[in-house]
């Protein structure tokens, strides 16, 4: 059964394990975690985190957060990070978890859900899509990774 919930920090070594499980370049255009890195910082807290069980175990996790930090972007909630262990994708995790970033974006008050996706990968963009997201801009080349300019794709869900 697949459930959602809010992360709690002693979710912290698995979730950390998930993020250098599905590190890749086509998913990031950071470098990857190295092995032992937290999960949770101070720009990564707990309640900021909703996480997915598919029968108890955790299988993949969304991380919210605001924008610019300023009264004017407050009613704003960004989707900082989506991943789901690769054994069970194809379960409808990463849609589950993007509608319940939607509702908690809602509970917060936020008016609008945006979020950041490359390019090329056209599995997160088809999902976020069919959660209602629209592309809202692209910046073409704002990324080079592995010798290739990458575009870097704005996408956005309006509450209101």
């Amino acid at each position: 059964m697949l459930t959602t919930r809010t992360a709690r920090a002693e979710d912290d070594g698995v979730l950390a394990k998930l993020d250098e499980r599905t590190w890749t370049p086509d998913v990031s255009p950071a470098p990857a975690p190295p092995p032992g890195t937290p999960f949770f910082d101070e720009g990564t807290r707990p309640e900021d985190v909703l996480v997915a069980e598919d029968d108890g175990v955790i299988a993949g996790y969304v991380r919210l957060g605001e924008g610019f930090g300023i009264p004017a972007h407050r009613h704003v909630v960004v989707i900082g990070g989506l991943a789901v262990d690769p054994d069970r994708r194809r379960l409808g995790i990463a849609r589950q978890l993007v509608e319940a970033a939607v509702a908690e974006a809602r509970r917060r008050g936020a008016r609008k859900v945006t979020l950041r996706v490359l390019g090329p990968n056209a599995g997160a963009r088809r999902v976020y899509e069919r959660c209602g997201f629209v592309v809202e801009g692209v910046l073409r080349g704002e990324f080079r990774i592995d010798g290739t300019d990458i575009d870097d794709v704005l996408m956005a869900r309006s509450l209101a």
